[in-house]
């Protein structure tokens, strides 16, 4: 799978990620079938401005310090299940995108 394709599948699935909903980068990782939650986190970090990006988070229901903010005000408005800490709960918020086997050896 060429870079250009990988970041179209990683953008396409945080687009569908629905309101009020998150997933993390693993997840989306596991979907796209290819690398893991860092390249995930390197395209979001790249070319993730134009989609939802606070609806990527951390397996532990974070973001990045940098991100809090404008996130929670996303999460806020959304209706994001948050728990006490202010992290996301990912029990009642989780969203597993179905694998993309488009172009997956194997699959």
């Amino acid at each position: 799978m060429e870079r250009e394709e990988y970041v179209e599948r990683v953008l396409s699935l945080v687009e569908q990620i629905p309101r009020g909903r998150v997933s993390t980068y693993g997840l989306i990782a596991e979907a796209v079938g290819r690398g893991g939650p860092r390249q995930v986190g390197a395209v979001m970090a790249q070319y993730g401005g134009p989609v939802p990006w606070w609806r990527v988070i951390r397996s532990d229901g974070t973001l990045p310090a940098s991100h809090h903010d404008v996130a929670r005000q996303a999460y806020l408005e959304e209706g994001t299940p948050l728990r006490p800490s202010g992290a996301v709960d990912l029990r009642r918020a989780v969203w597993v995108p179905e694998p993309d086997h488009d172009g997956v050896d194997g699959s």
